[in-house]
C-alpha cells in the first residue's frame, strides 16, 4: 500500500543519497559480479532458463547483494518481500510466510530477501525449511559471513551459495564515472588523487559513492591532491570482526605466511589484525603454537622467542609491546622449518590409543621391594651413563609391541640435521642388540 506522499508523487522529488540514485535498474547494470551474471554464471543461467531458485549471496559489504536480490524479483515477476535479520524476529517471519501463502493462493509468488541472514539463530533458520521446500517462497539470503559456519546444513542444502567479489578498480571507476554523469561534472580530484580515492573505497561500491558525494559537496578552486583526501575524507577502519569469518581468515594467513618463511607477508597480516583491534595476547598464543608446530627442534630457540614476546607484551602493553610480537613473527618466519615433532606426537597418540594398556618391559621398572625383585623388575637393566657411548641400546617399548615404531623423523634442516645423525646411529645400535 502506498503512502499519501507516494500517491502524490512527492517521494520522487525528495532528496536521495547518490548511492541510492545510482542503484542499478537491471541486472546488466550491476558491476563487478560478471562471474555470476554473465555467460555461464549461475544467475545468468537462471535468467536464461527463467527458473529462479533459492540462493545465499555471500560477500563483503557494498558489492550488490541487496541490489541483485531486488532485481531478481523484478525479472522473475515475484513479489519482493525484504526482511533484515537485525530487526526481525519469529513473529516477523511468520507474518512474511503468511503473506507469501496468501499470494500463492492468488497465483503470485514471493521472493523473500533476508539481509544479514546469519544473524538468525538455528531455530529461526529452521523455520525457512518448510516454506522453501514447499515453494511458498524463493529465498534470497545475504550474508557477509561464511555460510558454512553460520547457516544450518539443512538450509544450505536447499539454497545455492553464490560468492560475490570485492569490487576491483575497474568496477569502482565505472561507478565513479556514473556518479559524474549523474551530477553533471567531473570529480574535483587530480588523476593521482582519483586512484587514491578508489583505494580508499577498499572494494566497497556504496562506500565509494558516499565518498564521491562528499567530494561533490566541496567548494574548491583547484582539484584535490592525494594529501587533501585525508583532510576532507575520513579513512574507514579495515573490515575486521574479531569473532567472525575475517578473524579466522587473517590468523590463517598469518600462520601460513610464517610457515611459508615469508616475513614480509607475516608482518603484513600481523599488522592487519592489530590495526583491526585484535587482542595481542590472542596473537601471542598463536605465535607460540607456530613455534611448536612448524619449527620445533629445527630451531629450539623459536619457542623461547615466542614466549619472550608474550612476556614482553605483558610487561610493556600497547603499543610498545607489539614490536615484540613483530620480532617473534620475523624470527619464526626466518627460522628453519620442521613439523617432525608435531607429526611424531600425533602418530604416538594414535599408537597409544590402539595399543591399550600394555605395561613397560620389566627391565626398566624400579624394584623397591623384595617381591618386585623376585618378579624380575629391573633385572638386566643397564645404566646408560656407564656404557662406552653413553647409550646401552636396550629396548624400551612394551614386550608385546614386536614392531618398533619410528614416530620422530627429523628433517635435515637447522639443528635437526645433527639430531637425525645421532638418532640414526642409536637406532642402528638398538637394531644390532635385538639381533
Amino acid at each position: 500500500m502506498s503512502s499519501l506522499f507516494e500517491a502524490a508523487g512527492l517521494e520522487d522529488t525528495a532528496p536521495r543519497p547518490l548511492a541510492d540514485r545510482l542503484r542499478p535498474r537491471t541486472l546488466d547494470e550491476v558491476v563487478g559480479q560478471d562471474h555470476l551474471l554473465k555467460g555461464e554464471g549461475p544467475i545468468a543461467r537462471m535468467r536464461a532458463q527463467k527458473r529462479f531458485a533459492s540462493i545465499i549471496l555471500w560477500g563483503p559489504p557494498g558489492v550488490g547483494k541487496t541490489t541483485i536480490a531486488r532485481l531478481l524479483a523484478d525479472e522473475s515477476g515475484l513479489e519482493f518481500e525484504p526482511l533484515s535479520a537485525v530487526f526481525s524476529g519469529v513473529a516477523d517471519l511468520k507474518k512474511a510466510f503468511e503473506r507469501a501463502r496468501a499470494r500463492r493462493q492468488a497465483g503470485r509468488g514471493t521472493l523473500l530477501f533476508v539481509d544479514e541472514i546469519h544473524r538468525f539463530n538455528r531455530a529461526q533458520q529452521d523455520g525457512f525449511l518448510p516454506v522453501v521446500e514447499e515453494g511458498v517462497i524463493t529465498l534470497v539470503g545475504a550474508t557477509t559471513e561464511n555460510p558454512s559456519f553460520e547457516l544450518n546444513a539443512a538450509l544450505l542444502s536447499r539454497a545455492q551459495v553464490l560468492v560475490l567479489k570485492r569490487l576491483e578498480a575497474e568496477s569502482l571507476e565505472l561507478l565513479a564515472a556514473r556518479a559524474e554523469k549523474d551530477v553533471g561534472r567531473p570529480l574535483p580530484v587530480t588523476p593521482v588523487a582519483r586512484t587514491a580515492l578508489l583505494d580508499l573505497a577498499n572494494g566497497d561500491g556504496r562506500y565509494l559513492l558516499n565518498l564521491v558525494e562528499e567530494l561533490f559537496a566541496l567548494t574548491r578552486d583547484k582539484p584535490l591532491e592525494p594529501a587533501d583526501l585525508a583532510t576532507y575524507l575520513q579513512r574507514r577502519a579495515p573490515v575486521y570482526d574479531r569473532d567472525r569469518d575475517e578473524h579466522y581468515n587473517l590468523i590463517s594467513a598469518l600462520h601460513k605466511s610464517v610457515r611459508g618463511s615469508n616475513p614480509d607477508a607475516a608482518l603484513y597480516w600481523l599488522a592487519r589484525m592489530l590495526e583491526g583491534g585484535e587482542d595481542p595476547l590472542f596473537l601471542a598464543r598463536r605465535i607460540v603454537r607456530m613455534a611448536n608446530e612448524d619449527i620445533g627442534l629445527a630451531d629450539p630457540t623459536a619457542i623461547h622467542a615466542a614466549l619472550a614476546a608474550k612476556d614482553t607484551y605483558d610487561f610493556l602493553g600497547s603499543p610498545e609491546g607489539e614490536l615484540a610480537l613483530a620480532q617473534a613473527v620475523v624470527h619464526l618466519a626466518c627460522a628453519p622449518k620442521s613439523n617432525a615433532v608435531y607429526s611424531a606426537y600425533k602418530a604416538a597418540r594414535s599408537a597409544a590409543k590402539d595399543s591399550g594398556s600394555l605395561a613397560p618391559p620389566k627391565h626398566i621398572l624400579n624394584a623397591p621391594t623384595r617381591l618386585m625383585k623376585d618378579e624380575g623388575y629391573g633385572a638386566g637393566y643397564e645404566y646408560d651413563h656407564n656404557t662406552e657411548d653413553g647409550i646401552s641400546g636396550q629396548d624400551y617399548f612394551p614386550d608385546e609391541m614386536t614392531d618398533r615404531p619410528v614416530f620422530y623423523e627429523p628433517t635435515d634442516r637447522g639443528r635437526e640435521a645433527a639430531i637425525g645423525e645421532r638418532l640414526a646411529k642409536w637406532r642402528e645400535l638398538r637394531a644390532r642388540r635385538r639381533g
